[in-house]
């Protein structure tokens, strides 16, 4: 007898995963502990059949389960079969569903179809840029750094950074590492940016941080940016 997605996910359970996880994404307490291959191995098995169904009845009860969601819909939105505004509506509920960075970061990565649709999926994600809730926010900015740092996209992503004013953690360090993103691209660019901005002290002292942090950075510049620090 074939098992249900929430059996299989069970028997995938990893007790020191389930620690390991748990001590990394505050405030949820409903993670069994699955790591991240198998819950992609599951979500390919499911997008191959008949996943709108899948969606449609899936629970939500687990961690895991909203997270295989997520992951079906960015496998789904591959298929030949998938028509681009079918997904956005799978997508804008799947939004609703979204309250740690984990399940919204990994979703956000799996969303390839954006590549190919940037026009349509920008104005998607207009409505949630000017959101007031925290994760919906987060998954247009994790969207933005994953898909539009572009040198033509610059100025309009950097114009959206820029009026986002919450207060919420999660917000902020999106922001701060869409930032170091973007500046890592283009940094002569964004250079420009820093120096004539409305960010609030604790983001933008982030982004100088996350531009520091990355490997692609010389020195030099590492040096330039740690003197910009606001006090």
């Amino acid at each position: 007898m074939d098992r249900t997605i929430r059996e299989q996910l069970l028997l995938l359970t990893d007790a020191d995963y389930q620690k390991f996880s748990a001590g990394l994404i505050p405030n949820v307490s409903n993670i069994l502990g699955v790591r991240l291959p198998e819950l992609r191995k599951l979500a390919k098995g499911i997008a191959r059949g008949d996943w709108r169904a899948y969606l449609e009845q899936a629970d939500s009860e687990y961690f895991e389960e909203i997270m295989l969601q997520g992951m079906v819909i960015g496998y789904a939105s591959s298929c030949k079969n998938a028509d681009i505004e079918e997904i956005l509506k799978y997508i804008a509920a799947f939004v609703s569903k979204i309250d740690n960075w984990s399940v919204c970061d990994s979703f956000c990565i799996g969303l390839k179809f954006t590549s190919s649709h940037r026009d349509r999926v920008w104005d998607f994600l207009q409505p949630y840029l000017a959101s007031d809730q925290e994760y919906e926010i987060r998954f247009a900015v994790v969207m933005l750094l994953n898909f539009y740092v572009e040198a033509d996209d610059m100025d309009r992503v950097l114009a959206k950074l820029d009026v986002i004013k919450h207060e919420g953690y999660y917000v902020k360090m999106a922001v701060a590492w869409a930032l170091s993103v973007c500046y890592v691209k283009h940094p002569e660019r964004v250079m420009t940016y820093l120096k004539h901005n409305f960010l609030d002290d604790f983001t933008f002292n982030k982004a100088l941080q996350k531009i520091t942090e990355s490997y692609r950075v010389s020195s030099e510049d590492k040096q330039i940016i740690r003197s910009m620090k606001r006090r």
